[in-house]
């Protein structure tokens, strides 16, 4: 069993568990301590020194990293931190290139909240920027910008401890240090599973997905929770319409039960709801010629067909297969009605296939 503890953060006492760390406790607790590396998907990091607080009147710690003790005394914010975090955000934004007008992450950015909320308009030393790899083109799933990059490390842990593929990592060394998918190359060419983890987690535009169905911004869409329409695990999945109704991308839903994650069916695979061939009605053969029908009118039509099929060949000259979209309760009905109501046993299910 878990030692519960107790802690005082920015003179609130706070229940944790022992093992725990600061960010967690205050996080549970409803308290805001700010981080850009941190994910409670992946790992404990500690790169972005965003979350630094103050334990115990004066040693500084990194809050995602640092255990949370028992009669603790934690301060999140003041004049000190408040300046560190400026400081550290001043050196990201100068070290790269963020023109957020033209970023597919604008509106949606932890790092540029970050920087409206400490005051931060432009570096007051830019550094000596250098340019890093862009590459939007080699995926069909994902866009990279390394100039929008902060060397945070959430895409490298969400693929090798998410995804458990390992395509992301870090090269080079001090201001020399750029991510790289594989051996070096373009993304398009790597192992890339396109699940989209990466991007779904990224706090800034670095890593983005490819539009499936148009552009629109941020702050223009609307988040409409769901269930993914493909195996039948039942992923939870959030999908980001536009004004007009239309499906734009799709991210995991970070509360269901797959915990955010998504593969690249969940993430990609919805382009055909707006596809101007999608079927919308039953179709009926007439004259060698698909058209139109009622629903009752294509039940009849089945029915009828089936019944003429069973009769002059025997149920045996009829199969069924299953389909894993639907439910278990319809797959076991539809087999029910192949069985009793056909009076066969040809029938099989896709995912077995």
């Amino acid at each position: 069993m878990n030692e519960s503890i107790r802690l005082t953060v920015d003179g609130r006492v706070v229940s944790g568990q022992k093992g725990q760390t600061i960010l967690e406790v205050a996080r549970n607790a409803g308290l805001d301590i700010p981080t850009l590396c941190h994910h409670p998907r992946i790992s404990r990091t500690g790169a972005c020194r965003i979350c630094l607080v103050r334990v115990n009147g004066t040693a500084l710690k990194t809050a995602c990293t640092e255990p949370a003790a028992d009669g603790m005394n934690v301060v999140s914010e003041d004049a000190e931190l408040a300046s560190v975090r400026r400081s550290i955000l001043e050196m990201l934004l100068a070290e790269g290139h963020h023109n957020c007008l033209f970023c597919d992450a604008n509106g949606d950015c932890e790092f540029q909240d970050l920087c409206h909320r400490y005051g931060i308009e432009e570096p007051r030393q830019p550094l000596p920027g250098r340019r890093r790899t862009t590459d939007t083109t080699s995926s069909k799933g994902l866009r990279r910008n390394e100039d929008r990059c902060v060397l945070c490390g959430r895409c490298v842990k969400a693929c090798g401890e998410v995804q458990m593929l390992g395509v992301w990592d870090f090269t080079g060394r001090g201001d020399r240090t750029e991510l790289t998918a594989d051996c070096g190359g373009p993304v398009g060419e790597s192992s890339c599973a396109l699940c989209g983890t990466c991007a779904q987690l990224c706090p800034t535009g670095a890593l983005t997905l490819q539009p499936v169905n148009g552009t629109a911004p941020t702050w223009e869409t609307r988040k409409q929770t769901s269930v993914c329409i493909y195996c039948g695990v039942g992923c939870q999945i959030d999908f980001h319409t536009d004004s007009k109704g239309r499906l734009l991308y799709a991210n995991g839903n970070e509360n269901g039960p797959n915990n955010g994650h998504l593969c690249v069916k969940g993430r990609f695979g919805f382009d055909f709801v707006q596809h101007p061939e999608r079927i919308r009605t039953p179709l009926v053969r007439r004259d060698g010629k698909l058209v139109e029908a009622s629903w009752e009118e294509a039940l009849d039509y089945a029915a009828a067909r089936l019944s003429e099929i069973k009769a002059a060949n025997g149920p045996d000259s009829i199969a069924g297969l299953a389909s894993a979209k639907v439910t278990n309760e319809e797959n076991y009905l539809f087999q029910k009605f192949m069985r009793t109501g056909v009076g066969t046993n040809n029938v099989d299910h896709c995912a077995r296939l």
